[in-house]
């Protein structure tokens, strides 16, 4: 499939070509540096002995409180209606407490042989304390959602760029051919941000997430045109390898395209994906021991098929609590917390336990939390139907298996959950940590993008070793 202007063109170079295919073939490589199977998600090494495989991010947007579920203040109660009237906080700390004190409505209790309190708000996630590692003193940038899932997500708030689930694809590839690496899970819509959350940016389209509507429990629904009922299979191969053959021939005219490149390979896993996709998204075929014990509801429904995505070998699954951020609580705090916990609660407690049993939570990595926490004090204006505003000095989110210590709680906040009293966890920090327990030096793992080798953690990031295993 060449004109005669490219016939001559390449005859004349011909010999120079042969000998420089011959070259990048013993460095099993092709003309554009790829390995030679071509597949960009074939399985990678990481830089050294992992701890996990595998990630399970339980995203809960929109803010959860850390102070009525894993970071009770009790001193709070002295502050009740109160302004925070307190030597110790900075004029940026008291700036931002406009309202009054708003101590806990729900009740905390000491769990396991750790002993950390959990609210009332997780009673079946708190028999679990023993695995998790509580950090409470996560820090981020800006108390907006969007530029708060931006961050948790990608590490940045003003430059687009690659998010934690395509970094770890990028770098590890997929243990599964036939399905995506990296699943995003948020029924009816999308979170705040929409797909800049699970963006690829840079880097090449194959490692962007896959988002997937999961308020369907049909697999049809939820992967909808996944199979073509007019054309057999062997069909639908010659088919589609006649349009790669010309998607091909335009690629070698137009080298390092990454879109066309993208096209390519997301036209072959789709064709893959007819085979085992179905199978996997349909959790109908679960036992009905194991429905139950997830809940037959939404958020059952999710954790249940993140566990069997990365079960079959799917590297990063992102689950969301329905679209927008459902936990920005500005109003009637303690009704929606006590809804969305309720409709969590269980299948949090059942992932963690079915893990376990499959013996599949000591390399998988379970992380809860949002983009942000809440104040201790009540938004304006103070009613009936009082709530929190939002919060990024200091608020928690906890992880699981994969090679963190479970039983502890990491980092610590003053006495009324306003400020880092000690040891504060930048989002560069948790990203970096992420990165260990997958293998990866977190300033090595490397993307060159006009000019210049990007990372996840940009120039910061340090691992946080405490929390380790």
């Amino acid at each position: 499939m060449h004109t005669r202007r490219q016939m001559l063109n390449r005859s004349g170079f011909g010999l120079g070509s042969i000998a420089l295919g011959s070259i990048l073939s013993d460095l099993g490589m092709t003309a554009h540096g790829q390995e030679l199977d071509g597949n960009p998600l074939a399985p990678k090494p990481a830089h050294f002995p992992a701890k996990a495989k595998r990630v399970i991010h339980l995203f809960q947007n929109g803010g959860p409180s850390q102070i009525d579920s894993f970071d009770p203040k009790p001193a709070l109660q002295k502050w009740d209606g109160k302004k925070l009237d307190i030597a110790s906080l900075s004029r940026l700390d008291q700036a931002r407490t406009k309202g009054v004190g708003f101590p806990s409505p729900f009740s905390f209790k000491q769990y396991g042989e750790s002993g950390l309190p959990v609210s009332e708000l997780f009673p079946k996630t708190a028999q679990h304390i023993d695995d998790l590692c509580v950090i409470r003193s996560l820090q981020s940038d800006i108390p907006n959602h969007e530029p708060g899932l931006l961050m948790m997500n990608t590490g940045s708030v003003q430059v687009p760029k690659p998010s934690v689930g395509s970094w770890l694809l990028y770098g590890l590839g997929s243990e599964n051919q036939s399905l995506p690496g990296f699943v995003v899970l948020c029924p009816k819509g999308l979170p705040t941000a929409q797909s800049a959350n699970w963006r690829n940016a840079f880097l090449p389209g194959i490692y962007q997430g896959t988002y997937v509507d999961s308020q369907h429990t049909d697999p049809e629904e939820l992967i909808a045109n996944i199979q073509n009922r007019h054309l057999f299979h062997k069909q639908q191969r010659k088919q589609l390898s006649f349009v790669q053959k010309l998607n091909r021939a335009h690629a070698e005219a137009h080298p390092g395209s990454p879109q066309l490149e993208a096209r390519i390979e997301s036209l072959e896993l789709a064709f893959r994906m007819q085979t085992e996709a179905l199978d996997a998204f349909d959790i109908r075929k679960e036992p009905e021991k194991i429905q139950e014990m997830y809940g037959k509801n939404q958020q059952g429904q999710q954790y249940l098929l993140a566990r069997r995505l990365v079960e079959k070998g799917v590297r990063y699954v992102q689950v969301y609590h329905g679209e927008g951020q459902p936990w920005d609580s500005h109003a009637k705090l303690e009704e929606n917390h006590r809804r969305l916990a309720g409709e969590s609660d269980q299948a949090i407690a059942a992932l963690l336990t079915d893990l376990k049993e499959r013996d599949m939570l000591k390399d998988t990595l379970v992380i809860w939390g949002g983009e942000m926490g809440r104040t201790p004090t009540v938004q304006l204006p103070v009613n009936k139907n009082i709530g929190r505003d939002h919060h990024t000095n200091g608020f928690t989110v906890w992880m699981a298996g994969g090679g963190v210590k479970g039983g502890m709680s990491y980092g610590e906040t003053d006495e009324v959950g306003l400020s880092i009293a000690a040891d504060p966890v930048p989002i560069h920090d948790f990203h970096a940590t992420i990165l260990h327990l997958m293998g990866f030096n977190h300033e090595a793992l490397t993307y060159r993008y006009a000019g210049r080798d990007f990372r996840l953690t940009d120039v910061h990031g340090n691992v946080v070793k405490d929390i380790l295993a």
